[in-house]
């Protein structure tokens, strides 16, 4: 009985783990892309910054990505900043994996 139990204490302590790593990253993700988006809509230094903390903010709004992608969508269209959905879905798909990458080496 005592493995049975060793191993499902085991598995919840991964899971959390793993849920916490995926948080830092998707956080990590998103400042990324909200400067990646500042840079596209022309801001730098402070407005770039707050610009990103914006897009990181927007990430509570529901589960997943698409409250993140809301928000830098509309923000493209409004400023008339060329960006198909497909290279803003692309964009964040890569700056995940990069953000992973970085939570795994540190």
């Amino acid at each position: 009985m005592t493995s049975m139990k060793d191993r499902e204490e085991g598995f919840e302590k991964k899971f959390v783990m793993d849920e916490e790593l995926r948080f830092k990253a998707m956080a990590r993700r998103n400042k990324m892309l909200g400067l990646w988006a500042a840079e596209k809509l022309g801001k730098t230094g402070p407005d770039a910054e707050a610009y990103a903390t914006e897009v990181v903010m927007s990430d509570v709004e529901e589960a997943g990505d698409h409250d993140v992608f809301r928000k830098i969508r509309r923000d493209f269209d409004a400023a008339g900043v060329e960006q198909s959905d497909h290279q803003i879905r692309r964009t964040m798909d890569e700056m995940l994996a990069v953000a992973a990458q970085q939570i795994k080496n540190s």
